[in-house]
């Protein structure tokens, strides 16, 4: 993957770097204003209002520079000095990942618990990263790693009786170990929660009012609806996925935010061509060669630039499993998009068979495709070890958290850091990610076999 281009030493230090940063949150939480229904200031000056309210916390709120619609909130933590306490509850993995976010513990996400555990007691959480834990277990000596405490809401008796069917908060943490608010129903038509790098993707797309623009695997929506803002609602963003339930959360994400420009489909993107002439299907999947002025594929891939992700589950099988299903979609991308088109291909992951070998092989098999220079450019350049030219690897942004050593945030930290030295964290310290931007600069149609 790495290794061609570094030497075996080298990889080796820069993958374990990365595992490192991958287990911990990005240093900011990342909002996106809804600028559809309300100026960014607005929504700035709402927020500060809500989190003093919520949480007591007065921590600075930034406007990204280059992104006008984000908003930038520092991250408090590691924090070192939280008294773990005897009364324990294991979460899932995934569960502990949103905790190290922001979020309370549901009880869904609660594996085991103490047997004493009563509902008002403080209990430390754990992650159970390596899925060992037995639901409903009493106590568990496998490799956890701690969360910070928390005030139970429902006693172990409750939770795991079997006959009440709770879903609610179980554990309402006061202490988590990084300190960031939850967001959870905080003003949810003016904010999308998204990860900086995701927010990027659409500001590249560039999408115009009038466009006609396709979002090929779109759950859960947040590009989606980023796409309709920026196109001031005028236009038509067609969202595909295959799955039912994603789709109507796509449906939920554009009434809540006041979108009506989106329509959402349930349908495969690799099967969104329209092969036959016969049969109209009014704007509905399939669709016609060459209909989409813009075409967004944030491609299905390993995801292995997820943070916080301390389970490191990934087999090599699973991880090369992606690269055919992304060229399936990238191939019915190419013949959907209109001469002078754009196409931006995006994965949240930092492999190089998902990414720069994805744009090498892209360029080579459709000769129509120009790769372009993105704006804004706020991610580093692409990775050598595809073959792309030193100019080609300048055209894309490749986010990879593993070039700034983990930072320790603290309130004193804060409140001596300049504004622009946070924004570089921010660049810098998030999600794995990569975007590529390409015109389509002449048609695809007479070429076909």
């Amino acid at each position: 993957m790495i290794v061609s281009t570094l030497g075996k030493q080298e990889a080796e230090r820069k993958f374990e770097t990365l595992l490192n940063h991958l287990s911990h949150p990005p240093s900011f939480t990342t909002v996106r204003v809804n600028t559809h229904l309300a100026s960014v200031q607005h929504v700035k000056n709402m927020l500060s209002d809500e989190l003093q309210k919520l949480n007591g916390l007065s921590v600075p709120i930034l406007q990204h520079p280059d992104l006008q619609d984000v908003l930038l909130i520092p991250v408090i933590g590691p924090r070192k000095n939280i008294k773990q306490q005897q009364c324990e509850a294991i979460v899932g993995a995934q569960c502990g990942n949103a905790v190290l976010r922001g979020a309370h513990v549901y009880v869904p996400g609660i594996v085991s618990a103490s047997k004493f555990m009563k509902a008002g007691d403080v209990v430390s959480v754990y992650s159970d990263i390596t899925g060992k834990c037995k639901k409903g277990a009493k106590e568990f000596d496998g490799t956890k790693v701690f969360l910070g405490n928390g005030l139970s809401e429902s006693s172990r008796k409750e939770i795991f009786s079997g006959l009440s069917d709770l879903k609610g908060i179980g554990i309402r943490m006061t202490e988590p170990v990084y300190l960031s608010p939850s967001f959870d129903n905080v003003l949810p038509s003016y904010l999308f929660l998204q990860n900086l790098p995701s927010t990027v993707v659409t500001h590249v797309l560039d999408p115009q009012p009038g466009e006609r623009i396709l979002d090929m695997c779109a759950a859960p929506g947040g590009k989606t609806t980023h796409i309709a803002a920026l196109m001031h609602d005028q236009g038509e963003v067609i969202a595909l996925d295959k799955i039912s339930n994603k789709v109507k959360k796509i449906k939920q994400n554009a009434l809540l935010l006041g979108l009506n420009s989106i329509r959402a489909f349930c349908f495969d993107g690799t099967k969104a061509l329209k092969l036959d002439m016969v049969k109209d299907t009014e704007g509905e999947p399939p669709f016609l060669p060459e209909s989409f002025d813009r075409i967004l594929l944030d491609a299905p891939c390993s995801g292995m630039g997820q943070r916080p992700n301390m389970a490191c589950a990934w087999t090599l099988k699973e991880v090369t499993s992606y690269q055919p299903l992304q060229r399936k979609l990238f191939t019915v991308a190419v013949k959907l998009l209109k001469p002078g088109g754009v196409l931006v291909y995006s994965t949240c992951t930092i492999t190089l068979a998902e990414n720069e070998e994805q744009v090498a092989w892209a360029l080579t098999t459709f000769p129509c495709l120009q790769l372009q220079p993105q704006e804004p450019q706020i991610g580093g350049e692409g990775m050598m070890g595809a073959g792309l030219s030193f100019e080609q690897l300048k055209q894309l942004q490749r986010f990879d958290p593993s070039v700034v050593p983990l930072p320790d945030t603290d309130f004193d930290s804060l409140r001596e850091v300049k504004v622009e030295d946070m924004i570089w964290l921010a660049n810098k310290d998030c999600i794995g990610f990569f975007i590529a931007k390409f015109i389509k600069w002449k048609s695809t149609q007479e070429t076909d076999p």
